[in-house]
């Protein structure tokens, strides 16, 4: 499935990622042996909008598909060839992670085939495999797109930091043309996405295409380590041709209404989130166990009181 220069390759391959910019990350052109790849593009899923709920619940230009087994024979095969030892070692001789797991249930993962019209703020990745509590190591990416050109936007960008200025500009720009594959870890600096897609009218047919794995580790070096937290996205900023003395056209007065409706579509998300964390908290401090447990706790938290008052006495009387 893989082309055979990838695992005779991976040394190389190592090179280029350990010293890739903004982080560490590796381009791969023909990563799948060809006949395989067009079978993948042949079998992609079509669009449904039961699998394009964004994360406010409603239907966005997005579809992810992450059972790949039902999808067709090369996606099973694919499935199978990526849960294999030998392809999990292939990737750790890649980057040099050891021990790289496989995660069955493709969450965040899968197909994914974006619309005209759609674009990915930039984001760090969620850290922790929701159920399993693993870290989460390696995005690894492969472009099912027949034809690209990097004028129509939606070309993955890896940005060194979103919040300022000029570094906001994308360090690295790979056009997701067909069987192009992008290796890259995840951290907490790992930022990345992809522009608005838009097609000329010719392309109106076409959408972008792509199958995406994560692998994980049960531990990761310590100097790593963060504290759990979901997918963290930051709206792009205001084109920089926005400029004072510039005429406002068409196309700006669109960007600036869809920069402005995506900032309220996150804050609503924010509530929501934080509506939901503070719910949950006052569940469990009303929850029988907590209360038996405070109840039980409470000589110590007495106790703990009146050391604190000695000791600011002490500290007055000195």
């Amino acid at each position: 499935m893989l082309a055979p220069n990838i695992g005779e390759g991976a040394q190389d391959l190592n090179r280029r990622f350990v010293s890739a910019e903004p982080f560490r990350h590796v381009v791969i052109e023909k990563f799948l042996e060809p006949q395989f790849c067009r079978e993948l593009m042949n079998q992609f899923p079509s669009f449904d909008v039961k699998h394009a709920l964004n994360e406010m619940g409603d239907v966005g230009r997005k579809a992810a598909v992450t059972d790949l087994k039902r999808i067709g024979p090369a996606y099973a095969q694919f499935d199978a060839t990526i849960r294999s030892r030998g392809f999990l070692d292939t990737m750790s001789r890649i980057t040099g992670i050891p021990d790289l797991l496989y995660d069955p249930e493709y969450v965040g993962g899968g197909t994914h085939e974006n619309l005209n019209g759609q674009d990915l703020d930039t984001h760090v990745d969620f850290n922790y495999h929701p159920k399993r509590h693993w870290h989460r190591r390696l995005n690894l990416i492969v472009f099912l797109n027949e034809e690209w050109d990097e004028t129509w936007g939606g070309c993955l960008e890896l940005v060194r930091d979103p919040w300022s200025g000029d570094a906001a500009q994308p360090t690295r720009i790979v056009v997701p043309s067909a069987n192009r594959a992008v290796i890259f870890e995840t951290n907490e600096r790992s930022w990345h996405g992809f522009r608005r897609i838009q097609l000329p009218d010719s392309k109106q047919g076409i959408s972008r295409r792509s199958l995406a794995i994560y692998l994980y580790t049960r531990e990761r070096p310590a100097e790593e380590v963060a504290a759990s937290h979901a997918t963290i996205y930051v709206q792009r900023q205001l084109p920089a041709h926005l400029a004072p003395g510039h005429t406002l056209s068409e196309d700006d007065i669109e960007d600036i209404g869809a920069l402005i409706q995506r900032r309220d579509s996150h804050m609503r998300f924010l509530y929501e989130r934080e509506r939901e964390f503070s719910e949950a908290l006052e569940n469990m401090r009303q929850s029988p166990s907590f209360k038996i447990g405070r109840a039980l706790t409470w000589p110590a938290r007495a106790l703990r009181k009146v050391a604190h008052a000695l000791v600011r006495a002490v500290f007055t009387m000195v």
